[in-house]
């Protein structure tokens, strides 16, 4: 599949959209990072927000306080979701099963 030809200023554009999303996106993460977002609360954003739904999951449940790759790999294999899934993709029962495994 090619590429659509894009303009100098809708180059420019994109670049910037996509600038502003990473920035956006990392900002998120960090706040989970903290402490101060936690995963429910990321969760019901997901169905509102275009941003949160094209997260990774890896990445989400990497940056909780307490949790690293390993202990993350595990989570989302318990809760039978593939390494590269975003938090849209989703279905109910991954996300209850994933809410469930950090509380305990």
């Amino acid at each position: 599949m090619a590429l659509p030809t894009m303009t100098p200023e809708q180059r420019s554009e994109a670049l910037a959209k996509a600038a502003a999303v990473r920035k956006a996106r990392s900002e998120m993460i960090a706040e989970v990072k903290k402490g101060s977002l936690s995963l429910g609360e990321l969760l019901k954003r997901a169905d509102k927000e275009d941003l949160v739904k094209k997260t990774k999951v890896a990445a989400v449940i990497k940056a909780l306080p307490g949790i690293g790759p390993v202990k993350a790999a595990k989570l989302m294999d318990e809760a039978e979701i593939p390494a590269d899934r975003r938090i849209g993709g989703l279905g109910s029962r991954q996300r209850a099963a994933l809410l469930e495994a950090l509380k305990a």
